[in-house]
């Protein structure tokens, strides 16, 4: 690095820097946003392409330099437009952005698409002031592509590393690179998008703290889908405050996206205002130790047996043992099924028709054609979900549709809340978001501690819809009491 000053600062400046912190550098003129890009390249280059290559962002953006320096000459010309004026950001590579990046959802089938325009995320990122740094690797289709498909992996990207243990702890998927670009401090934050766990997994395996919105609370349009009962972006933060920015800039209404205007209350809420480090005191949390506890090893169930501990501690109305009917329940994927070739479909036809890439079919024939680089691990999925009309009509989807709703919250999140009478329920990591998802319900996860290995266990808050302030309140009041979190061990720059 030729800027000697940036050099030495660079440990000091970025190391588990709070957006906070950046800004009061920025605001003092200790820092500009255009420095901050550059120590941030710097820290990408040395320490995730090689050193522990932990191979997290796929490319950086070719204008964040001049946004940066852009935005600090608007600040010295007119202030900050907000928290995030001047703060990177990465977003996940299935999240359009109208510039010279591109959005593949982690397929070489996509690597030359460049979207027309912003995701409603990205324009809504970039009108608060955020320089979008680049994107960052995924699991390939949001991990809907085949069985066995590792988490953080694809084709395009390759296989992304968690930074507590490259090669040894799963890294968490499918916001893969989100989870561990942030943690690694490659960047402020990150956004992940989630249709069953992609948030929480990734924020839970990486020491993050990890908001998966209610579905409704953020727009998905310009985001490559999955399914459109399921599918929301959210933030990604090393801090809840971090994450409560981000969620704030994010909760706007979208007419091109009509679930967004089921949410009456919350759209553009400023969700720092619910950050309360008494927020736990009377809190009634039940905790979901049936299933959901059994996945965990000793070394993490004794992690979650602390976290319980704590939250006593800190005042909390425990509620040991809540059972969820339909946890047991025969459940299945068939939704997310039928739903992806409809909803794949209608987004490929915005792709440039000079990719020939304009339908599911034509994403399975590219596959076979370049099988070496595109099928290490199969496309039975894909295939799965092609084989389905693409129009919605079968009589087994609504089936499944409607058992999925009746069993994750007459029988699920609803029942559970009202039977017990929480304010929140608890999972250990993501191995409660399958129901909530299903739900459309939102969860929060918050660093709760480590194995004797290193390995990161998350504590997860999951409430009704659009119960986002109240699950921010308590995770606040954990985090700010535990402080859990530390940096993982990569080194310093050479």
């Amino acid at each position: 690095m030729e800027n000697q000053r940036l050099k030495m600062f660079h440990d000091e400046v970025l190391l588990e820097a709070t957006i906070d912190e950046l800004q009061e550098r920025m605001e003092s003129g200790e820092l500009t946003s255009k420095e901050l890009v550059l120590l941030y390249m710097e820290r990408i280059g040395q320490m995730d392409r090689q050193g522990s290559a932990i191979n997290s962002v796929l490319e950086i953006n070719p204008d964040a330099l001049h946004i940066a320096a852009a935005l600090d000459g608007e600040r010295k010309k007119k202030g900050p437009r907000g928290a995030l004026h001047g703060i990177p950001v990465l977003l996940k590579d299935n999240i359009d952005t109208g510039d010279k990046m591109h959005t593949s959802a982690g397929s070489l089938a996509l690597k030359d698409h460049c979207a027309q325009k912003d995701s409603f995320v990205a324009a809504y990122l970039r009108k608060a002031g955020a320089v979008i740094l680049g994107k960052t690797n995924m699991t390939e289709w949001a991990n809907f592509m085949t069985e066995g498909m590792p988490s953080g992996y694809s084709s395009r990207g390759g296989q992304t590393l968690n930074p507590y243990g490259p090669g040894k702890f799963d890294v968490g998927g499918s916001s893969a690179g989100s989870g561990a670009a942030v943690a690694a401090n490659f960047a402020a934050a990150a956004i992940g998008t989630e249709t069953s766990g992609s948030i929480l997994s990734p924020a839970s395996q990486n020491s993050l703290v990890g908001i998966k919105p209610t579905v409704g609370l953020v727009s998905r349009t310009g985001i490559i889908p999955i399914a459109h009962s399921q599918d929301t972006a959210g933030p990604m933060a090393r801090t809840v405050k971090d994450a409560a920015i981000l969620l704030s800039v994010l909760a706007v209404s979208d007419g091109n996206d009509p679930i967004t205007l089921t949410n009456l209350d919350l759209h553009n809420r400023d969700f720092t205002e619910y950050l309360d480090q008494d927020g736990l005191k009377g809190a009634r949390i039940g905790i979901a130790r049936e299933t959901y506890f059994e996945y965990l090893s000793p070394e993490k169930l004794s992690v979650m047996n602390e976290a319980v501990a704590q939250l006593k501690e800190l005042g909390a109305e425990v509620v040991e043992e809540v059972v969820i009917p339909s946890t047991k329940a025969e459940w299945s994927y068939e939704v997310l099924t039928y739903e992806f070739k409809a909803d794949l479909n209608a987004y490929l036809r915005t792709v440039a028709p000079h990719l020939n890439i304009r339908s599911l079919a034509d994403v399975i024939d590219f596959n076979e054609e370049n099988s070496e680089k595109t099928l290490k691990y199969g496309q039975t999925i894909l295939k799965e979900s092609e084989e389905t009309s693409g129009n919605l009509t079968e009589k087994a989807y609504i089936s499944s549709l409607e058992k999925d709703i009746y069993l994750s919250t007459e029988q699920g999140i609803d029942h559970v809340m009202k039977e017990y009478n929480l304010d929140a329920i608890v999972f250990p990591n993501n191995f409660g978001a399958g129901i909530p998802a299903k739900a459309g319900y939102p969860s929060i996860t918050v660093p709760a501690g480590y194995t004797p290995e290193g390995e990161p266990v998350g504590i997860t808050f999951t409430g009704l819809a659009y119960s986002e302030p109240a699950l921010v309140k308590l995770a606040y009041a954990y985090e700010q009491a535990t402080k859990k979190r530390k940096a993982p061990e990569l080194g310093g720059l050479s």
